[in-house]
């Protein structure tokens, strides 16, 4: 039997230039925030600074009240994964940060995650940095039309163990565009007898590695948001919004 998937939405040129300046509002966010983070900031501060950035781009912060999320962007320290929820935390020297967050720009969202070095850290956190990020380009690389979702879990998986780092599985990309969570659903680990959908022109996609310096598994806390490492091990988390073209990814969520 045919296995039939889910309905991938595909957008319009004017509908991917809406989500291209949602896209460039956080590009420019997460450039500002590279030089505001450092130690001695708190989390919540670090979320104030974002939602003023996004409403002062004309933009909406696409995560404020989605689910009942308390922020306008999720910040995870150290062994948090995602959806760490900005308040007191002071950060210290040594820390690694991911700052996930979302713009909204006439009814269309972008999504983008980076995580920042606070002061000096050790190799192994810039290691842990520079592979994961480079998995997210070796995951957008796939994007193309013609390529199943498997094609980019797969760059994704490969790139990450062959340095000695694990992929979270419970966790995974998205498609985005009306809605910030949308079909294809990515994960960055290849699932055996599930290639996902080809991709077509028109396809918009949030691809966003998890990376793990020690085992997969996570859990979440008791705020029911946020999610850490089982091991305690330092987690990385990059992410771009993708466009999927005749002529290749085009990244959205970039300057």
């Amino acid at each position: 039997m045919k296995k039939v998937f889910p309905m991938v939405i595909r957008k319009t040129p004017a509908e991917i230039a809406s989500m291209r300046k949602a896209g460039r509002v956080l590009a420019g966010l997460l450039k500002e925030l590279a030089g505001l983070i450092r130690p001695g900031i708190t989390t919540g501060e670090i979320d104030r600074f974002a939602e003023k950035y996004i409403r002062g781009c004309g933009a909406m912060p696409s995560f404020k009240g989605l689910y009942g999320f308390p922020a306008s962007a999720c910040i995870s320290v150290n062994d948090e994964v995602v959806h760490g929820i900005p308040g007191s935390r002071r950060l210290r020297e040594g820390d690694i940060v991911s700052v996930d967050v979302g713009a909204m720009v006439d009814g269309f969202h972008g999504d983008s995650a980076m995580t920042f070095p606070v002061g000096k850290v050790s190799d192994e956190a810039m290691r842990l940095l520079r592979v994961t990020e480079e998995s997210l380009y070796k995951g957008i690389q796939q994007a193309r039309a013609g390529k199943r979702v498997v094609d980019i879990s797969r760059a994704i998986q490969e790139h990450v163990e062959s340095h000695g780092f694990s992929v979270v599985r419970a966790l995974a990309g998205h498609g985005i565009g009306r809605s910030v969570h949308e079909e294809p659903r990515i994960p960055n680990f290849v699932i055996r007898n599930e290639p996902g959908p080809e991709l077509k022109p028109g396809a918009t996609l949030a691809i966003e590695p998890m990376v793990n310096a020690g085992g997969f598994d996570v859990v979440t806390l008791d705020d029911n948001w946020t999610v850490v490492t089982r091991d305690g091990s330092l987690s990385a988390h990059f992410e771009h919004t993708v466009a999927v073209t005749s002529d290749g990814p085009e990244i959205l969520t970039a300057l």
